[in-house]
């Protein structure tokens, strides 16, 4: 692709000391706010992860405040999820219609709003009704964040740009186990870790709407260089779309009669049956099963998540690099989420056989270093919709993944309540791993939905 040149043509002289520039420096140097623009991403879904874990690590205190039954436990977890799920296609055609940066500040301010008065619940009913909030509110940060990968990424960017911004959801977990801990210790209320990480939610709104835009050409950091390269790939893809018959706006009802749709959604369900299942029942069953206290339970959570963040970062990058290399978009996804599914499956299988706790933190980080490899998913909304669909396509698929989001907890409260053993609850994130592993296998990754 050749780049702009910015500077006057050089003229010919005889003169010795003629300032005549080389090409190199004829060409201009692309700015990089993209990557800046996901870094800042990656900070607001941390505190997303964060704010939405935060109950979880503060469980065995209010569980034991609210005096609340294993089976009340889990209906409290899924409440978030309820309407985070039920807001995801609404949501996802409200950024196709209105663009990702409103709808995405909107959100930040809604949930930390959400999330400080969950800090001030009096009972089970009124946390509840809080969680429902911060569902509402939180639904549109990550079908927008798909939306601007697909916006603001090249092509040959968009594994490492899917994994940047999913990877705040492990690091915010991993954080948010040593934070909220670190707050409840220092305050001596899970209350005011609370309304705190409420306050920092809102000035995150603060900084998206500074800092986002809905298009490269409206933000004055990019220069014609960053711009133009963009512009060149999404041409590309738009005029690959209109051969195949695909460029346009679409409805949500065209894409239901593919499989590869369908994979995605069911994807992204067995995907969060395993990871939500860990974030929101993990720090408890490390209390009850293992026997940890909260700072070992803040520490294990970390190691854990922490685990999942390095795991991410890696894999949206191989995944770049083997595409770069030459690689089809079906064997470097197919193969890196197969393997994944494969250690996913095995390591849970061997955290309900070994009782020491050590091991099963360990193996249990390891499970979450392969699993987040599928953030790679937040890539597919882009490839089978193109950038015009992002949104809408985003938004179905997390929705199907947040399906799991709140029958996972009440499953798992239910299974605990009925055995007193998390034992059959691990095998139910196995299931869902397999769920996960059949349909990473049968998606489609090489063209676009003909729609």
């Amino acid at each position: 692709m050749s780049l702009r040149n910015t500077e006057p043509p050089v003229q010919e002289t005889s003169a010795p000391h003629a300032d005549a520039a080389s090409p190199k420096d004829r060409v201009q140097r692309r700015t990089n706010v993209r990557w800046k623009m996901f870094l800042l991403l990656l900070v607001l879904v941390s505190v997303n992860y964060i704010d939405r874990g935060s109950i979880s690590v503060a469980l065995p205190i209010i569980q034991k405040e609210f005096n609340m039954a294993p089976e009340l436990v889990g209906l409290l977890l899924s409440a978030f999820f309820w309407t985070y799920a039920l807001m995801q296609i609404p949501v996802g055609l409200l950024i196709d219609k209105f663009g990702p940066r409103k709808v995405m500040t909107a959100s930040c301010v809604g949930w930390g709003a959400a999330t400080a008065a969950s800090g001030l619940a009096g009972g089970f009913l009124s946390m509840f009704i809080a969680r429902l909030g911060i569902g509402v509110t939180e639904a549109g940060v990550m079908p927008a964040g798909g939306k601007l990968n697909a916006i603001w990424m090249h092509k040959s960017e968009r594994g490492r740009g899917a994994t940047i911004l999913d990877a705040g959801a492990p690091l915010g977990a991993g954080l948010g186990g040593l934070l909220i801990a670190g707050l409840i210790a220092s305050t001596g209320s899970w209350r005011s870790s609370f309304i705190i990480a409420g306050v920092a939610t809102v000035l995150m709104g603060l900084a998206v709407w500074w800092y986002v835009r809905d298009n490269p050409r409206q933000h004055r950091g990019v220069n014609d260089a960053e711009a133009e390269y963009l512009e060149a790939s999404h041409a590309a893809e738009d005029a690959e779309a209109e051969l195949e018959g695909s460029k346009g706006k679409r409805a949500l009802l065209p894409y239901l009669k593919f499989r590869s749709f369908w994979a995605m959604c069911f994807g992204w369900l067995g995907f969060n049956g395993v990871f939500y299942g860990l974030l929101t029942w993990g720090p408890l069953y490390l209390s009850q099963a293992k026997g940890f206290d909260l700072k070992t339970i803040g520490w294990s959570t970390f190691v854990i998540f922490g685990a999942g963040f390095v795991g991410e970062i890696l894999g949206g990058t191989i995944a770049d690099k083997w595409r770069a290399a030459g690689a089809s978009a079906n064997r470097v996804m197919r193969t890196l989420l197969g393997i994944s599914s494969v250690v996913v499956i095995g390591g849970l299988v061997g955290v309900t056989v070994v009782p020491d706790p050590t091991t099963a933190v360990v193996l249990l980080s390891v499970v979450m270093f392969f699993l987040r490899w599928v953030g790679l998913f937040w890539s597919i909304p882009s490839i089978l919709g193109g950038r015009t669909n992002a949104g809408v396509l985003g938004g179905a698929m997390n929705f199907s993944g947040n399906i799991s989001g709140f029958v996972t907890p009440i499953a798992v409260g239910l299974i605990v309540g009925a055995t007193g053993s998390y034992t059959w609850a691990l095998l139910y994130f196995v299931g869902s791993a397999i769920i996960m592993g059949a349909s990473v296998l049968t998606l489609n990754y090489n063209k676009r939905l003909p729609v």
